[in-house]
Order: structure tokens, then C-alpha cells, then sequence
């Protein structure tokens, strides 16, 4: 039986505006999404400024593009980036594509292929604007793919970037829009539904590998395992809520 094959991708980095130090975590990340088939990554490497990044080029097979800045404050570097994005678009030969930059600049690439019925996956830093974070199928944190990051365990102490209760307001969104009659929904399809409300949810920025060890963390759900294993949640009710349903 022959293998099914992934999705491929086309990564392009923008090493103006991202860390040699999400390296590997960014492409363990990027391989749970399909095949990175195109690593291409932008910038002048004639300096010192990019060091880091071409000492780490050649181990993970990504392809430097030179880009000269012959003219101060012109950035020859988004330039390149967007001419071989749109190239490799109409060219039909990747399925999607890894924009890793937290450069707003970004943010009409990234439409302008969605436009196309063609999925984008962003990748910066917490600062980057919402509107290019908005504009990607999914977004991702590059914090959270930092080494200290991804053995980062909250049961022993280590700090999360934001604490769970932060994650209320939109996990309530998710619930509110799936819960039955009960006010029950299901882990998974919560979890779906997040993707859709918040391109840039992640359980790992509130300190959590997992939704479930999250949601229940934020002490504001209730959760229930069922008879098929799954797992579905619901909102706590108020006291005065609990008292209105015995009656």
C-alpha cells in the first residue's frame, strides 16, 4: 500500500526578522502540517549580521538567497521574498506555504494567496502585528518553539508566558459557539474551532502542550470523560445557576 503523501510546503524565511534559534523547533512544528518541500531563506549574508543563521543554513537543507541592501532603508530582502512567493504560486507545485516573519509587510502576501484557495502557516515572534497574524490559516508563536520552550513543564515551577486564565475569553467563544443543550462540547471539536476564532491559539503560550491540561487548568470548566474515551467541556455554572436547575 502506498503511502499517502503530505501536503508540500514552501518555507520561506525572512532572516531580517527571525531567530536562528527556532531553527529546529520550526521545522519539527512545520513537519506535524505536511512536507517541507521549499526552505528558502532571505537576507544579506555578505556581513556579520547573519552569521548565526549560515552556520545552521547547510543542517537543515535551507537555500540562502543573497540579497544585497545597495540602498539604505529599501528592503531588498521582503522584496525577494514576495517575487519567489508568487512565483512558486502560480507554479502549482506546492500545496502551501510557512511565511516566517513577524514583519507586517507580510500581511498582503499572505491574503493575496489565501485568495488563491491555498494555505498559509505564519510563524513570529508575539509582537507581530494582528493583522498578519489574522491573515495565516494558523499562526505561530515563535516563542513557543524556543529549546527552553519545549521542555518548558508548568507542574515544576516554569513560568508561562501568559497564565491559563488568559485563555478564558476565547475558549469560551469556542464552547459557547459548539455546546448541545447542556452546554456540552467536545475537546476536539473546541479545539477546531479555536484554529477558526484565533488563528494564533496556542495551549503552549498559556504553559500547556495540551488543550485539555489547559482548559482544566483555567479552573472556569467543567470536564467530562465519555463512555468512548473522548473527552467534552462545558462552563461552570454560578451557584445561583445550579440552584435554578434543582428546582
Amino acid at each position: 500500500m502506498s503511502e499517502t503523501r503530505s501536503d508540500r510546503l514552501a518555507v520561506l524565511i525572512d532572516a531580517d526578522n527571525a531567530s536562528p534559534k527556532i531553527a529546529e523547533g520550526l521545522f519539527d512544528e512545520i513537519a506535524k502540517i505536511g512536507e517541507a518541500s521549499v526552505r528558502r531563506i532571505y537576507g544579506d549574508f555578505s556581513g556579520t549580521g547573519q552569521k548565526s543563521w549560515a552556520e545552521i543554513l547547510s543542517g537543515h537543507a535551507i537555500i540562502p538567497h543573497q540579497n544585497f541592501a545597495y540602498t539604505k532603508g529599501k528592503n531588498a530582502t521582503d522584496i525577494a521574498l514576495v517575487i519567489d512567493a508568487m512565483d512558486l504560486l502560480h507554479s502549482g507545485r506546492v500545496d502551501g506555504f510557512c511565511l516566517v516573519s513577524s514583519d507586517s509587510d507580510f500581511t498582503r502576501l499572505a491574503t493575496r494567496i489565501r485568495e488563491h484557495g491555498i494555505d498559509v502557516y505564519g510563524f513570529g515572534e508575539q509582537k507581530t502585528p494582528e493583522s498578519f497574524r489574522n491573515a495565516c490559516r494558523r499562526f505561530f508563536f515563535t516563542e513557543n518553539l524556543l529549546p527552553e520552550a519545549q521542555g518548558r513543564d508548568p507542574i515544576l515551577g516554569s513560568k508561562p508566558r501568559n497564565p491559563p486564565s488568559a485563555a478564558v475569553p476565547v475558549l469560551r467563544r469556542a464552547i459557547k459557539q459548539l455546546e448541545d443543550e447542556d452546554g456540552w462540547a467536545g475537546l476536539g471539536g473546541v479545539g477546531q474551532r479555536l484554529g477558526k476564532l484565533a488563528p494564533d491559539f496556542d495551549s503552549r503560550t498559556y504553559g500547556h502542550e495540551k488543550l485539555g491540561d489547559l482548559v482544566e487548568k483555567t479552573g472556569a470548566f467543567e470536564i467530562e470523560r465519555t463512555k468512548d474515551k473522548g473527552i467534552r467541556v462545558r462552563l461552570k455554572k454560578s451557584p445561583s445557576q445550579k440552584n435554578a436547575a434543582k428546582k
